[in-house]
C-alpha cells in the first residue's frame, strides 16, 4: 500500500484526494520496480516534495563508519593557532574530500557583525570525525563541526575569543540543489548551527543565500530559515525573508533529524523529517552559489554570548545532495553541455540532452544509493525552459475525473 507522504497531508481535503489520487495511478510508473543503482546508471535525478525537480548530479557523504579517523582534537587557545591549525585526520586530505570541500581557517577581525562583541576564529581543529557515544548507537562515528569559547591570553584578550568550524564547497556553481542532513546540535548556549548556499557581494541587497539557522539559546523545536538578506543597511528587518518554524511535535534540533532544503527557481522550502516545516518565494536565491555548514558565534545578539569554556557541536551521520551546476567540469561533461542543466526525463544522449535513466534518492531502501524510477524505454518528456515538473496527459483525464466527482473545487 502506498504511504502518503506527510507534506500531502497538510494539503486542504479535496487537493490531498487528488494527489492521492494521482499517486495511485502513477505509482506503476515511477516507484513500483524501483531497484537499486548507482550513480553511474543514472542519468538525472528526481526529487519528491511540494516542488519535484530534476538534477543532473548526486553526491553522498557517510560519516558513520569511519572509526579509523575519530578522535577529538583538543582545543587550541591561541587564535593565530586556532587558524593555522592542520586538519584532525587523513580523511581531510583525501581527495574525495578536497576535491568537493574546504576547511575554513577566516576570522572576523575585519567584517565583524555590528554588534559582535567576540573575536571569532575558524579552525580546522573543530572539525573531525567522532566516535559516537550514544546508548544503542547506530553508527560508529559521526562528523563533528565544533565551536567554543576560549579565555584570553593576554590583556589584550580579556574577553576571550570563540573558536569556530566551517565548511565551504570548492565550488561556487551550485544553482539549485536538493540537499540534506541526518544531524542533531547539542552543547552550550549562545551559538549557531547552519546549512546554507551562500553567493556573497559587496552589497548587502545583492548577497543571495538561502539558510537554515539553529540557535542553541532558543527552545529546541525551533528553527529559523531565510533567504537572506533579512535586514537592509539602515537595520530595518525584512520580515517577508524569514521564517520561524516551530517543528512538529516530537520534533527536536538536539535530536537526530534528516534537515533538508530545497532550492529552486522559485522559492527555498525546508523540511524536517519529511515534514515541510518553511517556504520562502520572496527574493528566493538564483545565481550559482556555495554550499557551506558550520557552528559559529561572535558575543552578539542574534548568536547570544557563549560563557568561556562552554561549547556547542553539530553532528552530522551523513549529508546528501542532488544538484545542477555551472562548473565547467562536471559528472556530466562526457554527455556535454547538458550535464550543467536542468534535464528531461529519459537517459541522456549528448545529441538531445535528453535523459533515459531517472533515478531517485527518496524512494530508496539504503541511504545514499539511488534507485531506478524508470529508463529508456519510456516516452521522453521534455523539460521546458530549464525547469519543469513532469504532467502526463493521464493527469488531464484524473483532473477532470477528480472535477466531476467533487474532489476538487
Amino acid at each position: 500500500m502506498l504511504e502518503t507522504p506527510r507534506y500531502i497531508m497538510s494539503l486542504p481535503t479535496s487537493l490531498s484526494s487528488l494527489i492521492i489520487l494521482i499517486s495511485v495511478a502513477t505509482a506503476p510508473l515511477a516507484v513500483s520496480g524501483a531497484s537499486l543503482t548507482d550513480d553511474a546508471h543514472c542519468g538525472c535525478y528526481l526529487t519528491n516534495g511540494t516542488q519535484a525537480g530534476f538534477f543532473s548530479n548526486h553526491k553522498f557523504y557517510d560519516f558513520r563508519n569511519l572509526p579509523q579517523y575519530a578522535g577529538v582534537p583538543g582545543s587550541v587557545a591561541n587564535p593565530n593557532d586556532a587558524a593555522n591549525a592542520g586538519v584532525s585526520s587523513q580523511y581531510f586530505n583525501d581527495e574525495n574530500w578536497t576535491s568537493v570541500w574546504s576547511i575554513q581557517n577566516w576570522n572576523n577581525s575585519n567584517g565583524a557583525r555590528s554588534d559582535a562583541s567576540v573575536l571569532m576564529v575558524n579552525s580546522p581543529s573543530n572539525v573531525y570525525i567522532e566516535a559516537n557515544g550514544d546508548p544503542n548507537p547506530t553508527s560508529q562515528t559521526w562528523l563533528t563541526l565544533r565551536t567554543q569559547r576560549l579565555p584570553g591570553q593576554s590583556s589584550n584578550q580579556s574577553s576571550g575569543f570563540q573558536s569556530a568550524a566551517e565548511i565551504e564547497s570548492v565550488s561556487s556553481g551550485f544553482q539549485f540543489l536538493s540537499m540534506r542532513m541526518l544531524a542533531r546540535t547539542v552543547g552550550g548556549s549562545g551559538a549557531i548551527t547552519a546549512m546554507f548556499t551562500y553567493r556573497g557581494s559587496d552589497t548587502l541587497a545583492n548577497v543571495q543565500e538561502a539558510d537554515l539557522e539553529i540557535r542553541t539559546h532558543d527552545p529546541h523545536n525551533l528553527i529559523h530559515y531565510t533567504n537572506q538578506p533579512s535586514y537592509t543597511t539602515d537595520g530595518q528587518t525584512i520580515d517577508q525573508a524569514t521564517e520561524n518554524a516551530t517543528l512538529p511535535d516530537g520534533l527536536s534540533w538536539a535530536n537526530w533529524a534528516v534537515h533538508r532544503l530545497d532550492w529552486t527557481p522559485t522559492s527555498s522550502t525546508w523540511y524536517v523529517d519529511g515534514f515541510m516545516v518553511a517556504n520562502i518565494s520572496f527574493q528566493t536565491p538564483r545565481d550559482p552559489s556555495k554550499v557551506i555548514l558550520n557552528a559559529w558565534s561572535d558575543g552578539g545578539q542574534w548568536t547570544g554570548n557563549m560563557s568561556v569554556g562552554d561549547a556547542a557541536y553539530m553532528q552530522i551521520q551523513w549529508f546528501e545532495i542532488v544538484y545542477n551546476s555551472t562548473d565547467a567540469k562536471s559528472k556530466r561533461d562526457d554527455n556535454g553541455p547538458y550535464g550543467r542543466l536542468p534535464l528531461t526525463m529519459t537517459r541522456r544522449d549528448a545529441s538531445t540532452g535528453q535523459c533515459r535513466a531517472v533515478c531517485s534518492i527518496d524512494e530508496t531502501s539504503d541511504q545514499g544509493q539511488p534507485v531506478m524510477l524508470w529508463a529508456s524505454g519510456a516516452q521522453p518528456r521534455n523539460v521546458a525552459g530549464g525547469w519543469a515538473v513532469w504532467v502526463p496527459s493521464v493527469l488531464t483525464g484524473l483532473v477532470l475525473f477528480a472535477m466531476s466527482a467533487g474532489l476538487l473545487r
